[in-house]
């Protein structure tokens, strides 16, 4: 009998009907050769340090570090997890083959191959790897099974963040404890350090230091008003300063131009390219859905996640934007399924997939299609499955993925872009303009969306407002016409960084803390991002949960006791996004098989130790062990508790 085991039931079950597995029976479905079950998500878990050894139940810091001699898992969850882990152990026990159809990924991996360990597998296993849950996709999955040793540095990778987690916030979270949260026993706060969750919240608190540290500075801007057109002057300054800094300097610019012919002398116009907007990965379709209907990364998530499971969606939890060549000739299939439903597929129907250029061919494009952006799965893309049954929210968000694709296969949107160059006195001044010749793909979108589509910024009406009119088409300017001008002296106030939505923290997540606007280079620098698309969301929800932020707004806040907790962190390993990024790096070049897990594991070890090592040497800030109210300070030659006047009487030579 082959055993096939699923991540949740209601996969099992479709799965089950796919293979011609009919028979229901008590936690798994029979028949045609295959017995079909399901696990409840993370069956399996690591030990708790007090499973290990009786020392560590209690929290002392002389107990830590915690380090395992071997790392052991156990059956994780209520009675119900555990009476489902018992079908699948009894299936396994009597089983010919185990075939992984769990989530196709990292995470997905690890789940499945503890619960096999812990079952106590011996039979061979072989992986379902699908990009969707279609009836074609599965069948085509089966068709193509492979050994699970294939993906064992998958597993590797997934097995390492894991331990990783575990080292790090066990250790951290007790030492930090221990050392500086108010309260004794059952009443003590928890400092809860992660090792994604600590530097996520050190990118928030330090935003919203900046803030309020900022000390905006006062200038002026000089334009001019020429044809119902506002043209900027062009004046030199040095970088990081402002070319008019006080009125009275302004003013006398004003003066010596308002009276000076304004003479246009230059007009250069070239046409250009607009592509349409990329594919959805997890991350940029949470930070549109945030934007555009204020939905948190959580609910995003799980959107997307029921759009997969009713099959009309591809495998959600990806970080490419990319498809690989083999997708393109299933796309005029896909775009055919759902014509009904988006009357903007119509000009793209009786296109061929036969990579030529010209008409009658569909377009295939590097932007589009490349295998050497593509790992494990592609871009989040529609199936073609008939989407019926959505709710309203996933209806909001099959919308963007179905429009990216479609657009995707849309010609370029034809530009004009126009800059004028005049000169009033001898102030040099300049306008710039862009008409739409040819929508392109932006006729794929409705009015006012295609206009924004391809924005990251997370900008106010005022910029908004100052970018539309750069962009504004222009009056047919003629070089050499001269005419009056009104000039314009603008008073301006530098004005402070913008607190973090989750749409620009996610982003920032992916960067590693850097501000990258431009597609290409923050796909090249996804490999050092924070955390991996999945995790991002619960992330944030932790931050939520352990009110370490909380939200005014759209805009996250740092609370007192975040900020307090980033503040009392001395390892720079637990705070830095760029650290946290490249630990990510390597736990990828695991998965590629670049890297030993095993030199991994032996870096975590000294990490933990060192993180540790900082806590214990650094008694300043810790409350008082004493008086538990006081917070310890160094003097000259001792520590003493700063509650000494009231009579404590802590002291300790350093």
């Amino acid at each position: 009998m082959v055993v096939c085991v699923a991540e949740k039931p209601s996969v099992g079950e479709y799965i089950a009907r796919v293979l011609g597995a009919n028979q229901r029976k008590n936690g798994y479905f029979e028949g045609n050769g295959y017995q079909v079950t399901w696990t409840f998500g993370h069956l399996c878990a690591l030990l708790d340090p007090q499973e290990y050894t009786e020392q560590w139940k209690a929290w002392s810091l002389s107990s830590l570090p915690m380090i395992p001699a071997r790392f052991s898992i156990k059956v994780h969850g209520d009675e119900g997890v555990h009476k489902q882990f018992n079908v699948i152990k009894s299936l396994i026990e009597q089983a010919d083959e185990v075939i992984n159809c769990g989530d196709a990924g990292q995470e997905g991996e690890l789940i499945q191959r503890w619960v096999y360990q812990k079952a106590g597998c011996k039979c061979p296993v072989k992986r379902l790897w699908v990009s969707s849950l279609t009836e074609d996709a599965i069948r085509e999955g089966f068709a193509q099974l492979k050994d699970q040793s294939e993906y064992q540095h998958l597993y590797e990778a997934g097995m390492m963040r894991a331990i990783g987690d575990w080292l790090l916030g066990m250790n951290a979270t007790r030492a930090y404890t221990i050392r500086y949260a108010r309260g004794t026993g059952k009443d003590r706060q928890v400092l809860s350090v992660g090792r994604v969750q600590t530097p996520t919240l050190a990118l928030v608190v330090k935003r919203q230091a900046e803030i309020e540290h900022f000390v905006p500075k006062t200038y002026w801007e000089l334009k001019t008003n020429y044809r119902d057109t506002l043209f900027s002057a062009q004046l030199p300054v040095e970088e990081g300063e402002y070319a008019i800094t006080s009125e009275e300097q302004g003013q006398a610019l004003v003066d010596s131009i308002k009276d000076q012919p304004f003479v246009i002398t230059s007009v250069e116009k070239k046409k250009g390219l607009e592509f349409a907007p990329k594919l959805y990965d997890l991350t940029s379709l949470q930070v549109d859905c945030n934007k555009k209907f204020s939905f948190s990364a959580e609910q995003t998530l799980q959107l997307i996640q029921s759009l997969y499971e009713k099959r009309v969606t591809t495998y959600p939890r990806v970080d490419t934007t990319y498809l690989s060549d083999d997708i393109y000739p299933k796309v005029p299939n896909t775009l055919a399924g759902i014509k009904d439903y988006y009357p903007q597929v119509t000009p793209l129907l009786g296109l061929k997939a036969d990579g030529k250029k010209g008409a009658g061919s569909l377009p295939k494009s590097k932007k589009v299609f490349d295998n050497k952006k593509v790992t494990d799965h592609h871009a989040i893309i529609p199936t073609g499955q008939r989407p019926e049954g959505l709710t309203a929210d996933e209806k909001k968000v099959y919308d963007l993925v179905a429009l990216h694709f479609i657009a995707a296969f849309y010609p370029e949107c034809e530009v004009s872009n126009t800059t004028v160059l005049a000169k009033a006195g001898e102030i040099d001044f300049k306008v710039t303009g862009r008409e739409v010749l040819k929508p392109g793909w932006r006729a794929v979108f409705d009015k006012g969306q295609g206009d924004n589509v391809q924005s990251t910024k997370d900008s106010s009406d005022d910029e908004n407002a100052e970018n539309a009119e750069e962009t504004k088409s222009l009056p047919a300017f003629v070089k050499g016409e001269s005419g009056p001008h009104e000039p314009v002296l603008k008073e301006k106030t530098t004005t402070p960084p913008k607190y973090y939505t989750e749409a620009t923290l996610l982003r920032a997540m992916e960067t590693a803390g850097k501000t990258v606007e431009n597609d290409e280079l923050r796909e090249a620098m996804k490999e050092n991002g924070i955390g991996r698309p999945s995790t991002r969301a619960a992330i944030i929800e932790k931050l939520y949960q352990r009110k370490y932020i909380q939200k005014q707004g759209k805009s996250l806040r740092a609370t007192e006791t975040g900020i307090n907790l980033i503040h009392l962190i001395v390892s720079p390993l637990l705070k830095s996004a760029e650290l946290t990024g490249l630990w990510e790096k390597k736990l990828r070049e695991i998965e590629r098989g670049e890297y030993q897990a095993l030199e991994f594991l032996n870096e975590l070890k000294e990490m933990t130790t060192g993180v540790v090592r900082d806590v214990k040497s650094n008694k300043a800030g810790m409350l008082c062990p004493v008086c538990r109210q006081g917070l310890i300070i160094r003097g000259n030659t001792r520590y003493g508790c700063s509650r000494w006047r009231e009579g404590c009487t802590y002291a300790e030579p350093f």
